[in-house]
């Protein structure tokens, strides 16, 4: 390993004391200017991580966290996720390498396999998902650690020096992806919608770390929620509901189950999304049952869905789209109401 290690100081690891880290994530769906003001309001009051997705179509994640990582001082960026089918593991390596150095080392790296439903659009085939993924995190660790990838020429090697190896976060959805993390990865970005489903995720997480004879506190679990704050419940629960129309027919049969839903309850959302461009009629279609993916209301609602998982010993609460009717007041308003209740 080069530079500087990847390890948290000793009382930020998972499981080390009472400390409980906080991030936000976002999509990559809002004007690229917006980032900046957004992540200098979640620094201000006291996140620890800033996130930013990589979907298809939308705004490119690396350029906009470099102009994040310009306008903040401590908080830590990441991409989730990039996903070695659309971008390149040695691709991957020199993005990674670029941004830890733009931001003095606090980049982390969100990958994935990606949602294959989305591939479907470009007529990308999701082959071996599992082992294609294991594969980039273990060639992109190489070439950030200043190590030969067998399977590549002697040529394939950064011509500058990185910071060091970039922590890499996995996100998973599937019961093998989340073993995956619990064997390869520093992080975890599974995403725990509904926050319940953590019950259903860690085991499988902890089982794969287990299996490679590693502790789960040298892994930062990233308990990963949807939330949309606003004390007008109506509203919250629309922009909640937007995004559920967009993302609900792509997730994962564990996180149906937990709803008690099948794909094929949200393949009519699609159509009125994606094919008749009808995003009124989509958000009419998302009933109560799929409202329980994430969290929509006041802060003391958001506390009450969070407190369980902090109580079963979850050391970073990390919170996701849509946010809210209006994100910065929202951010403002998590880290002002909500996240004193579990720091």
């Amino acid at each position: 390993m080069m530079g500087v290690s990847c390890r948290r100081d000793e009382n930020t690891v998972p499981g080390k004391g009472t400390y409980v880290r906080f991030s936000i994530r976002l999509n990559n769906d809002w004007p690229a200017t917006s980032y900046r003001s957004l992540a200098s309001i979640a620094e201000e009051v006291g996140f620890d991580q800033f996130w930013v997705s990589h979907d298809l179509f939308y705004r490119n994640s690396p350029v906009i966290l470099a102009d994040v990582i310009n306008a903040t001082q401590r908080i830590e960026v990441g991409t989730c996720i990039v996903n070695p089918y659309t971008v390149h593991p040695s691709e991957i390596a020199m993005m990674a390498a670029t941004l830890d150095e733009l931001s003095g080392g606090r980049f982390n790296l969100g990958i994935g396999a990606g949602a294959g439903e989305f591939l479907k659009w470009i007529n990308l085939p999701q082959e071996r998902p599992l082992q294609t993924t294991r594969d980039a995190i273990r060639q992109v660790n190489a070439i950030l650690s200043g190590t030969a990838v067998d399977e590549w020429q002697p040529e394939a090697y950064l011509r500058f020096e990185p910071k060091r190896r970039v922590p890499v976060y996995l996100a998973a959805f599937s019961p093998n992806m989340l073993r995956l993390i619990g064997e390869v990865a520093d992080g975890a970005l599974p995403l725990l919608f509904p926050p319940e489903h953590y019950d259903t995720v860690y085991p499988l997480v902890a089982e794969g770390a287990a299996k490679s004879g590693r502790s789960m506190d040298e892994i930062d679990f990233a308990a990963c929620v949807w939330c949309s704050v606003s004390h007008e419940r109506e509203a919250a629960e629309n922009v909640l509901k937007d995004k559920i129309a967009y993302y609900g027919h792509a997730l994962s049969p564990l996180i149906w189950d937990r709803l008690g839903v099948g794909q094929e309850d949200f393949r009519p959302i699609e159509r009125a999304l994606m094919t008749e461009r009808d995003p009124a009629k989509a958000r009419a279609m998302v009933d109560e049952r799929m409202l329980r993916i994430g969290i929509a209301g006041d802060p003391e609602e958001v506390i009450e869905r969070l407190e369980g998982l902090v109580e079963r010993g979850v050391k970073h609460l990390s919170f996701g789209p849509p946010l809210g009717p209006n994100p910065k007041e929202a951010i403002r308003t998590l880290g002002r109401e909500v996240l004193p209740k579990f720091a």
